[in-house]
C-alpha cells in the first residue's frame, strides 16, 4: 500500500476517490536520488512538494565550520512540508541518506489533493501537525534528556513511526543510518553515541546490525527513555470523519 495512505488512515478512514487521488500523487511524476544527494538545497526555491516513497531523507543544517546538525528524519510517507510553496527558498536543506524514491507533488496536483474532499484536507493537515509535533519532541531531546534517554528516545519514535505505516512488526524495523549521521541528530559526539549504543546493547534492550534495529524489551526501552508516542498523534484521532465503509 501507498505509504502515505497508510500513515493517514491512522488519523481518519480515506474513501476510495481519496485514495485513488493520493495513489496518483505518488505515482504522477517519481525522481530517484542516491546516498547523501540533496533532494533540494538550502536556498533554492522550492518548486514540488517531496513524498518519501522509499529510503530516508533528513532536514539538515550545514555550518560554516562544516558541521552539521540533522533536524529530522523523513521516512516512508512523510510528506516534505505542504505549505513549502509560501518561502521564496529554502532556509534548510533536505539530503539523502541512502537511496530514496521521492514522488513530486506539483502545486496544482496539491491544490485539486486539497480541494477535493474536506476530510482529506483534515488528513493532510493532521500531518502538517504530527510533523510540528515531532520537531517540538526533537527539541525537548536535544535540551532537556541525558544522552542516553536521546538515544533510547529517538529509536523508539524511529520504531513507532514505521510500524505507523506497515514497516516495523516483532520488535524489528529498519535503522539504515550511520552512528555519525545518528550524533548529528543527536546535538553528541560519535563517540558518545557509541559509548550509548554499548550500554543499551548490554542492558538487552537494543540490538542492531545490517542495517536492523531490533528492540527485544521494548518496553525497558521506552521507560528508559521516558517516551510517550502521544505527540505522534497515531490514535485514530479523526475517526468522527471517517468515509463511509
Amino acid at each position: 500500500m501507498n505509504p502515505l495512505i497508510r500513515k493517514l488512515e491512522r488519523f481518519t478512514r480515506l474513501s476510495d476517490a481519496d485514495k485513488r487521488l493520493l495513489q496518483h500523487a505518488a505515482t504522477a511524476r517519481i525522481v530517484n536520488y542516491d546516498t547523501h544527494q540533496d533532494i533540494i538545497a538550502e536556498g533554492e526555491e522550492p518548486c514540488d512538494v517531496n513524498l518519501i516513497l522509499a529510503g530516508w531523507v533528513c532536514r539538515y543544517k550545514q555550518l560554516a565550520d562544516g558541521g552539521r546538525q540533522i533536524m529530522s528524519f523523513l521516512l516512508p510517507g512523510d510528506l516534505c512540508d505542504l505549505n513549502i510553496f509560501l518561502l521564496r527558498r529554502m532556509d534548510h536543506a533536505l539530503g539523502t541518506l541512502t537511496p530514496v524514491v521521492v514522488a513530486k507533488i506539483s502545486r496544482d496536483l496539491l491544490q485539486e489533493m486539497l480541494n477535493a474532499d474536506p476530510r482529506l484536507t483534515r488528513a493532510l493537515w493532521w500531518e502538517v501537525l504530527v510533523t510540528a509535533a515531532i520537531h517540538r519532541e526533537w527539541l525537548v531531546n536535544l535540551g532537556r534528556r541525558t544522552a542516553l534517554e536521546r538515544v533510547a528516545h529517538l529509536l523508539c519514535e524511529i520504531y513507532f513511526r514505521q510500524q505507523a505505516v506497515g514497516r516495523a512488526k516483532d520488535g524489528r524495523c529498519e535503522l539504515p543510518v550511520t552512528q555519525a549521521e545518528l550524533a548529528d541528530a543527536l546535538g553528541l559526539s560519535a563517540v558518545h553515541v557509541n559509548r550509548t549504543l554499548r550500554e543499551l546493547r548490554l542492558s538487552g534492550l537494543i540490538d542492531w546490525r545490517d542495517k536492523t534495529l531490533g528492540l527485544p524489551d521494548l518496553e525497558g526501552l521506552t521507560r528508559a527513555a521516558r517516551f510517550d508516542p502521544d505527540y505522534l498523534h497515531l490514535d485514530y484521532e479523526g475517526e468522527r470523519f471517517d468515509a463511509a465503509c
